[in-house]
């Protein structure tokens, strides 16, 4: 390429676009500086997640922190793009207030109250990242608290995204922060079976088991005297993360039990009665 060549494409660089007030020059140099400050951003974001990830706080506020770190970024390059085209700053958030002035009567109030909201689960942490919970209905793996939703993973792999307002609001309940969990066995037995003998029979599988613990000890009650049968729970305690591992144990377990000792666990019966006149 030439000189004459170079100067021609400079003299094109400053022409003016028309309508918009301003060279060519001027507007790919504005594109280049958003694009920049796009990618410095992410970085930013990135080097702040990492640092807050080295300190004692938890997933879920490091997680938080960032997400809203990265908002508050992105609207400050927007605002720099804005400014480096001409436009006064001012004058633009002026507008922007008067729009989300507009915006609050029909219905902003909701994202403020999802906002606010996401800031108390982040702070007083009723459930944190990786937990297993249940709220509003649904349950699953705390997989994100952003600013506006929290974000659960179900068992079956789906995400539910839950507004923060709705997570607040309702009770929460967390099956995975105790240390322990009590997994419970319903079973109902004839009324001519042996009561003390089904009993002991529950006891001894439990006792058995290598993974319920000695202590809470684990025990046998009669819920009820059932239409069929009188009904039975097995209550066994053992660490979280085998809860459902003894529970199926159990379940699988009290049923050959039974049927070894000759316990015979009933279908649901009527007895029908019929009057000649």
């Amino acid at each position: 390429m030439d000189v004459g060549d170079l100067m021609m494409q400079l003299e094109v660089l400053e022409t003016n676009i028309p309508l918009l007030g301003m060279t060519w020059l001027h507007l790919l140099s504005s594109l280049l500086l958003l694009v920049i400050g796009i990618v410095v951003a992410k970085y930013v974001v990135r080097y702040f997640r990492k640092g807050l990830s080295r300190s004692k706080l938890p997933e879920l506020v490091v997680e938080f922190l960032s997400r809203f770190l990265s908002v508050l970024l992105y609207v400050a390059v927007f605002l720099m793009f804005i400014s480096s085209l001409g436009v006064q700053v001012d004058s633009v958030v002026l507008g922007l207030s008067a729009v989300i002035g507009l915006i609050l009567g029909f219905g902003m109030q909701d994202t403020l109250t999802n906002l606010s909201s996401g800031i108390w689960i982040a702070a007083l942490r009723p459930l944190d990242k990786g937990e297993f919970v249940s709220v509003g209905g649904y349950s699953g793996t705390v997989n994100a608290v952003g600013i506006m939703a929290t974000e659960l993973l179900s068992i079956d792999n789906q995400l539910i995204t839950i507004p923060n307002k709705l997570v607040w609001n309702n009770s929460i309940v967390n099956n995975s922060r105790m240390p322990t969990r009590r997994a419970s066995v319903d079973v109902g037995i004839s009324y001519k079976a042996d009561l003390d003998k089904a009993i002991t029979v529950a006891m001894d599988l439990m006792r058995s088991h290598p993974k319920v613990l000695e202590e809470p000890s684990p025990a046998v009650v009669v819920l009820g005297l059932g239409d069929s049968s009188v009904d039975l729970q097995l209550r066994a305690w053992t660490v979280n993360a085998d809860l459902w591992g003894v529970k199926w144990d159990l379940t699988g377990g009290i049923f050959k039990a039974f049927r070894e000792n000759g316990i015979e666990i009933p279908y649901p019966q009527r007895d029908v009665h019929l009057k000649k006149e």
